[in-house]
């Protein structure tokens, strides 16, 4: 997968908590047997009309956001069930990075992404960026305030940047092993041959012959 060291992108907002997998990639879409080809789906039920028209009214369809690479959104992003294809579709969109808020509600934490699809993330190299709330509503205002607003997510120095007049910048954690798997664009099969030798060590070794009982 493609490493992440910093990216600077517009900066797109999906004001909804809670947003799960068929929504963000439909289950009508995931009979292809491909890896491609997922973005034009992306959000299918909210971007579009029944007749198939853009849904003037959903947010990533309006003319402000079109070619933004950074999606800020709200706690809870990608539960439901655990498919990859959503982290396919949001980054064949365009999105590089995704920020979101972990929120206390009731006195329950709830995180800013799913568990399954945050580690899809790690698999495919698409960043997940958590926040505290105040953080993330100081983003929302500051974008739709500013219309055109970048922002730039510097995974080595582990912060947001916002480029305004004044710059301003949200310090975020990020579990050091994530950090490495992004930083060096290793998926799981590169991180097994990162142990190649020892591999090939072990399987010299190793009788393949099965002895029954």
């Amino acid at each position: 997968m493609e490493p992440f060291s910093t990216h600077r992108g517009l900066v797109a907002l999906l004001d909804r908590a809670n947003v799960d997998t068929d929504a963000i990639i439909p289950k009508q879409f995931l009979k292809s047997i491909k890896r491609t080809g997922f973005g034009l789906s992306l959000f299918f039920d909210w971007r579009y009309l029944p007749e198939g028209d853009p849904d003037p009214e959903f947010s990533l369809n309006y003319p402000r956001y079109q070619g933004a690479s950074v999606l800020v959104t709200r706690n809870n992003f990608g539960c439901g069930s655990s498919r990859e294809h959503a982290v396919w579709a949001v980054m064949q969109y365009g999105f590089r990075a995704i920020i979101a808020p972990r929120q206390e509600i009731g006195g329950q934490q709830i995180p800013g992404f799913a568990d399954i699809f945050k580690n899809n993330c790690v698999k495919n190299g698409l960043v997940t960026v958590e926040l505290e709330a105040p953080e993330v509503d100081e983003i929302f205002a500051m974008v739709e305030r500013n219309k055109g607003l970048e922002a730039t997510v510097d995974l080595d120095e582990q912060r947001v940047v916002l480029h305004l007049p004044e710059e301003m910048a949200f310090h975020f954690d990020i579990d050091p092993v994530v950090k490495k798997h992004l930083r060096h664009g290793l998926d799981e099969i590169a991180l097994t041959l990162e142990h190649a030798d020892e591999i090939t060590v072990f399987e010299q070794k190793h009788d393949p012959q099965m002895i029954g009982g």
